[in-house]
């Protein structure tokens, strides 16, 4: 058996009723920085396992945790202890921000000084761009002045084949009226990755979970159209800008990758566009997800102070 990589810890979260399931990766070395992590829809942080110790071999702690109603963390009641009567994601974007916020204030105060860069994959990433652009509190202006970049995976800005305004309108409104109301929310496994072990795995993955409430659709897909229509005017002028997507992929759209960097007036802003690329690219196959896990850190490496970057 393969030595474990990470420790694992239930910790409470904004509000002391509630724990989240957390991992944190740590270099064998004195740490140069930290990325914090927010997974995608229907997911959990146990798929990050490879692409997360690859942070961690070149001097990153990686500190990451399943999302309220996903992953193990849907598993388990406020407190902790027994088992969840719905394993669907009942949350929403008040929530969502709240935790990442809880995040990073955990970091901050567990790994005191060092620079601290913000990630995000599919709905994460959406999530990671949306919580520096909210024009008020929370999160706190002093908190997201304190990072040192953000970087957005394939995020979820809108949809590759978006639902029709009708529908779009009627999910609002029933959105209103049952929130928590629990409707079938897939991702083919199909449209994820060319490797198709990976595939195979994601079918039969017993906290990948085909469903989630009604507010956390409405919820996720308003906060890409509200990035991209206005959003984006409140990007902080200093904050660099990470934004890497596949040009097939089939769940996010990359074309609203490029359209909100195109939008954001900064100067440390970067696209990346892989060529044939699916949605997931850190489980592409024929050297895809090397390329792309070096291109992240390279980057964030690039942005550390001038005595963390002393430690290349």
């Amino acid at each position: 058996m393969s030595e474990q990589t990470y420790t694992e810890a239930w910790l409470e979260g904004p509000s002391t009723a509630f724990k989240f399931y957390t991992r944190t990766y740590a270099p064998k070395t004195a740490p140069r920085g930290v990325v914090v992590f927010i997974h995608g829809f229907i997911e959990h942080v146990g798929r990050y396992t490879w692409a997360h110790e690859t942070w961690a071999a070149r001097g990153f702690v990686v500190f990451t945790f399943d999302q309220r109603g996903f992953g193990r963390t849907s598993l388990v009641t406020p407190d902790g202890k027994g088992k969840s009567a719905s394993v669907y994601g009942r949350t929403g974007d008040k929530e969502q921000i709240g935790d990442v916020e809880w995040a990073l204030r955990h970091v901050k105060a567990t790994h005191a000084g060092l620079p601290i860069f913000l990630m995000g994959h599919s709905m994460g990433g959406g999530i990671a761009l949306s919580f520096v652009t909210r024009s008020s509190e929370p999160p706190s202006k002093e908190l997201v002045s304190s990072l040192a970049g953000v970087i957005g995976s394939s995020p979820l800005l809108r949809l590759s084949d978006p639902p029709l305004g009708l529908v779009r309108w009627i999910g609002s409104r029933a959105t209103a009226l049952t929130p928590n109301l629990t409707i079938p929310a897939g991702v083919d496994p199909k449209w994820l990755t060319h490797d198709q072990a990976i595939v195979a795995e994601n079918k039969v993955d017993p906290l990948i979970h085909q469903g989630a409430s009604l507010r956390a659709v409405n919820d996720m897909l308003n906060r890409g159209e509200t990035l991209l229509n206005e959003g984006y005017k409140n990007w902080p002028q200093p904050l660099p800008l990470l934004i890497i997507h596949g040009t097939e992929d089939h769940v996010t759209s990359s074309k609203a990758s490029q359209a909100f960097i195109e939008k954001v007036q900064i100067a440390d802003k970067k696209l990346s566009l892989y060529e044939g690329g699916y949605h997931e690219l850190h489980n592409e196959n024929n050297g895809v997800k090397e390329k792309f896990q070096d291109e992240l850190i390279t980057w964030a490496e690039a942005h550390l102070s001038s005595e963390q970057t002393a430690k290349l």
